[in-house]
């Protein structure tokens, strides 16, 4: 395998990372991942590398001799706006400049999120849309970069979406009053498909320049009694929705900040995740994506479902399959 090209993955250990990284090495590349401990590579057919997104050096070493640079890495929870743009902005450019030091010539894959398209809603969003455009500042004009912005990314190894299950599993489900959010979701091995095409060499595989929304084939989205009823569906249950008004929503989400200040714990859900989930329009459309020669999502939403539902049975978490 010395012979093999070189990928360089940050937050390989992740859940969309562990995705990532199978997709890379089922298609011949050597990972190298980069770790704060080592033992969160155990089972990942990856080179583990000690460091983090604030440690220059280690991020150089990551990358040297690289033909690929992934960027996963990421928080999707905070204390508030400056520790989300110490990760991810910061740690973005950081990623970034050493590329151009240690492996200028490497195609780089930024994965970022849909929430970037509207960094007014909350500061995850805002700190996404910084990322981007520090890594590209520091990549410059003539880098091989793409990014990408998946929508809801779910299935086997997700334990955010534990939430939703519980959601789903509940008697009566908290939804939004209408005109009812639509959010485009995408499997993660879908996600790990898109990553892997840009990595390879080729004509087909440089849209290098742009930014461009991941989505299963619907890329409209969904309605949340519509995503909440598929996995009631799989869990045996028959929710009723209660509408819940904009503002109860809203509140919520102060609270829960305040909450988290009072406690120091931060969390999912607070004022900003609320917005988010009350923006009308999480959908995609055709000339956002990724040309079809590249990339084209495989897995329907059923289908997504049901490989989910297999995983939480297999952790006790859902009914069996039947």
């Amino acid at each position: 395998m010395t012979d093999a090209p070189l990928a360089a993955v940050t937050g390989g250990t992740g859940f969309l990372g562990r995705h990532v990284v199978a997709a890379l090495a089922a298609q011949g590349w050597r990972v190298r991942v980069l770790v704060r401990r080592e033992c969160g590579a155990e089972g990942l057919p990856a080179e583990p590398l000690r460091g983090d997104l604030a440690d220059a050096a280690a991020l150089c070493r990551l990358v040297s001799g690289a033909q690929a640079v992934v960027h996963l890495a990421g928080l999707t929870k905070a204390h508030g706006p400056a520790e989300f743009l110490a990760v991810n902005r910061d740690g973005s450019a950081r990623l970034a400049e050493a590329v151009v030091r240690a492996a200028p010539e490497a195609r780089c894959v930024l994965v970022s999120s849909l929430a970037a398209r509207e960094p007014h809603l909350s500061p995850y969003a805002a700190s996404k849309r910084a990322g981007e455009r520090a890594a590209v500042a520091a990549l410059g004009p003539a880098g091989r970069w793409v990014v990408l912005r998946p929508s809801v990314i779910y299935g086997p190894g997700d334990l955010e979406g534990l939430l939703l299950r519980r959601l789903a599993n509940s008697a009566i489900v908290p939804v939004p009053r209408a005109p009812e959010p639509r959010i485009a979701m995408v499997h993660a091995r879908d996600v790990a498909a898109a990553v892997a095409a840009l990595c390879r060499s080729g004509p087909l595989a440089t849209p290098w320049g742009g930014t461009f929304e991941v989505t299963d084939a619907r890329r409209e989205g969904y309605g949340w009694r519509e995503l909440l009823r598929g996995l009631a569906q799989g869990l045996r249950q028959r929710p009723r929705f209660l509408e819940v008004p904009d503002a109860a929503m809203l509140a919520a989400g102060v609270a829960a900040d305040g909450w988290a200040r009072l406690t120091g714990r931060s969390g999912l859900f607070g004022l900003g995740k609320a917005r988010e989930i009350l923006h009308r329009d999480w959908g995609s459309g055709a000339e956002r994506q990724l040309p079809e020669a590249v990339w084209a999502p495989r897995i329907g939403f059923e289908e997504g479902v049901r490989d989910t539902l297999a995983w939480w049975a297999s952790l006790g978490l859902a009914p069996a399959p039947g």
